[in-house]
């Protein structure tokens, strides 16, 4: 089996990430429910990654640093609890549906609602973008790399071209892990991280990290362990956002995989854009493929198929090669639209560093043998 699907969610982990996993499934408590030192102790980790994920990322606090179960449900608290009727806010037609859909929920609300071009190589415009922020924009929403095609914007030049008291909401599912990212440095003032992808973790895992300019109210309402005789919820981050009993042995695996990054950053990087870069090469070098993708950090490799619609290429790639990668619209509907590919979507393969030459030569071979016949 050959995995080219890691933007969908990463396919193999380190061993010290599944180590962990297994660590925390024999000897599991509730983290900070009660006050036997096995609690304690889960509490412990569980602030530790905390910590973690707060300097890895450059982030303001660690109480600032919320675990959610995705990027979609971080995205989902950074924008339906600061956002209000009569707000303005910015975004892209390169987003996700954990972005258009939360925000197309606060139009129908109130909140306007507006969509920023893309270039004719599917690059986010952000000269017109920033034309479209005016003084009273609450916030622009943005993702840090496409999923569809790995285009990846300036966010420091974007920062620089917006209004200060706006705010900078920033989709980091595609990004986190493979690129840099400081959140005090770029001026983004809330990043919305997906665990099991970049960054190592198991599904399940996720986060959000903000600025003290946003105090975004609870989606979900229920147990903190803390303040337990008031029945409204707490009014201090991180407990105020994170109702019921946390996935420690996501939070688990996380903490291990920032730690992995943090020792492997450097090498992995590299590695996955030459791996990216030479996969888009040999793309490039098909008469029968076009390529929508061009070199990236992030392992994406998207390409429409002569004679094939995408759902139907990847099919066949499953069923008879064993290669699995993703067809179709990716949750980016708008993406497809501006890059002109609704109709039949597009094949991605997306890679990650456990991901050797071999296995591309063995898929592009895949793909002539399509071609033939």
């Amino acid at each position: 089996m050959i995995y080219f699907d890691n933007a969908a969610t990463g396919g193999f982990k380190p061993v010290s990430v599944v180590s962990a996993v297994t660590a925390a499934l024999h000897v599991c408590a509730n983290p900070g429910r009660s006050g036997h030192k096995l609690s304690v102790a889960c509490m412990e980790r569980v602030y530790a990654c905390r910590r973690q994920l707060c300097e890895f990322f450059g982030g303001y606090s660690c109480d600032r640093t919320i675990f959610t179960k995705n990027c979609t449900e971080a995205l989902n608290i950074a924008l339906l609890g600061t956002l209000r009727a009569g707000d303005k806010v910015v975004t892209t037609f390169a987003e996700h549906n954990s972005v258009l859909r939360p925000l197309q929920y606060l139009e129908d609300m109130g909140v306007e609602v507006q969509l920023a071009p893309l270039s004719q190589r599917g690059d986010i415009d952000l000269a017109a973008l920033a034309k479209m922020v005016c003084a009273e924009t609450k916030a622009v929403v943005i993702t840090l790399a496409s999923n569809v095609t790995g285009t990846a914007p300036d966010v420091k030049k974007l920062r620089s071209a917006i209004p200060p008291r706006t705010l900078l909401i920033c989709d980091g599912a595609q990004a986190c892990g493979h690129i840099k990212i400081d959140m005090k440095e770029c001026g983004i003032d809330a990043l919305a991280v997906a665990g099991h992808k970049g960054m190592y973790g198991i599904q399940g895992s996720g986060a959000l990290l903000f600025s003290e300019r946003l105090d975004p109210a609870p989606l979900l309402y229920g147990g903190t362990g803390s303040q337990s005789f008031n029945l409204h919820m707490p009014d201090f981050y991180p407990d105020r956002l994170e109702s019921g009993t946390v996935n420690y042995p996501a939070i688990a695996s996380l903490a291990e995989g920032v730690l992995h990054l943090k020792s492997h950053f450097n090498e992995e990087r590299d590695k996955l854009t030459h791996l990216t870069s030479l996969l888009i090469e040999r793309l490039n070098d098909l008469p029968f493929v076009r390529a929508y993708s061009r070199p990236n950090p992030f392992g994406i490799a998207a390409f429409s198929m002569e004679g094939y619609d995408s759902e139907q290429a990847a099919y066949r790639l499953s069923e008879e090669f064993s290669i699995c990668v993703r067809g179709g619209l990716h949750c980016a509907p708008l993406m497809h639209e501006a890059l002109g590919t609704s109709d039949s979507g597009l094949i991605r393969a997306s890679l990650s560093p456990f991901n050797t030459e071999r296995e591309i030569d063995l898929f592009v071979s895949a793909l002539k043998t399509m071609s033939a016949g």
